[in-house]
């Protein structure tokens, strides 16, 4: 199974970013897609999930509103509109993937390499 993030960089705060995950190897409409970030020195942490068909989705608190998560089922993909960026929005952000609608990063299966998104004040 191989989930290849892309789409990070540098922006600045209010500005937007969207990212992109490609997935192979698995049967990609049976797995719940989500997306996680890590900040340095914290705790990965949940940030949304969309279910298998794509018509259910979960955002954390912190997101809401300004975070839109969807998925492709024919091109494998599972995306991340980011708008109104924030300075604390900055971390690596990783998809992954699971069998359950979850939202706890260890009962995800499979997870991607981590894209860098750095928002400056």
């Amino acid at each position: 199974v191989q989930l290849q993030a892309s789409g990070g960089g540098l922006v600045q705060a209010g500005g937007s970013l969207s990212l992109s995950c490609d997935a192979s190897g698995l049967t990609f409409s049976t797995h719940v897609m989500g997306w996680f970030r890590q900040a340095p020195g914290k705790e990965r942490e949940f940030v949304a999930a969309v279910s298998w068909s794509g018509a259910t989705t979960n955002y954390a608190d912190s997101v809401k509103g300004r975070f839109t998560i969807s998925r492709d089922n024919v091109k494998n993909t599972v995306y991340l509109q980011m708008s109104t960026l924030k300075p604390e929005d900055t971390a690596v952000y990783y998809c992954a993937a699971t069998k359950f609608y979850v939202v706890i990063a260890t009962l995800y299966d499979f997870w991607g390499q981590g894209t860098q998104v750095t928002v400056s004040s």
